[in-house]
């Protein structure tokens, strides 16, 4: 591998860590096994630390080629929690508010999810990497500042119910760049009457890149020896 000339690189990102951090470890491991002081490496996609799956990595000079994985579709499968908010909508904030759930069905749900395949309007989580004024949102938010975003438009190709239960549903979504599937679960949650908010993501797609192609961290060392 010509890490320097260029090479891309599909991962598994872990639990918890940051996308950041992850280029940040890839970055060390290479030039350290290459005794470099400097190398030029970006992801093309940004993953939650809440959030696992496929990650593309460029180093070099096919760190070009990052806006061109960007703009290719991505698949997730996602688990929402529904009766309750955060208000990060997600699992990085504590439960905010409850609601009834004893009027969802499956073809309720089943319903609600079809209302958004399409080109929809999105409003992104206040935390969230958005900038404003040059800060990040989600510098704000955790400061307790109140956070107004414009909403975007994006296209969702494809919402599939994967399991029901009345309290907690898993879904497959095929979207476009700049979908936040957290800010999905929460227009969901408001079009059920009942909230809700994301407790497990899965990124299992970009373009042609699925989970089978990717590496983990754990066994990059052994890649880098070879």
């Amino acid at each position: 591998m010509d890490f320097q000339n260029g090479e891309i690189l599909y991962f598994n990102k872990p639990l918890y860590l940051t996308s950041f951090d992850l280029v940040n470890k890839v970055r060390y491991k290479i030039c350290r096994r290459l005794n470099i002081k400097k190398l030029k490496v970006g992801h093309a996609g940004t993953l939650d630390p809440l959030a696992t799956g496929v990650m593309i990595i460029c180093t070099g000079k096919a760190t070009k080629r990052i806006e061109e994985f960007q703009y290719q579709t991505k698949e997730y499968v996602a688990t929402l929690r529904l009766g309750a908010t955060t208000p990060s909508f997600d699992l990085e904030t504590a439960i905010d508010r409850q609601y009834e759930i004893n009027h969802i069905t499956k073809n309720s749900v089943e319903e609600t999810l079809s209302k958004f395949i399409g080109r929809i309007e999105q409003i992104p989580p206040a935390f969230s990497a958005c900038k404003i004024k040059g800060e990040r949102a989600y510098e704000l938010a955790r400061k307790g500042i109140d956070v107004q975003l414009k909403p975007k438009l994006l296209v969702i190709d494809a919402i599939e119910l994967l399991s029901y239960k009345q309290e907690e549903i898993e879904i497959r979504i095929v979207c476009s760049k700049g979908t936040y599937i957290r800010a999905l679960a929460r227009d969901i949650g408001q079009m059920l009457d009942s909230g809700a908010h994301l407790i497990a993501l899965k990124r299992t797609r970009i373009g042609k890149i699925t989970e089978d192609n990717c590496i983990d961290m754990d066994t990059f060392d052994e890649i880098l020896d070879k």
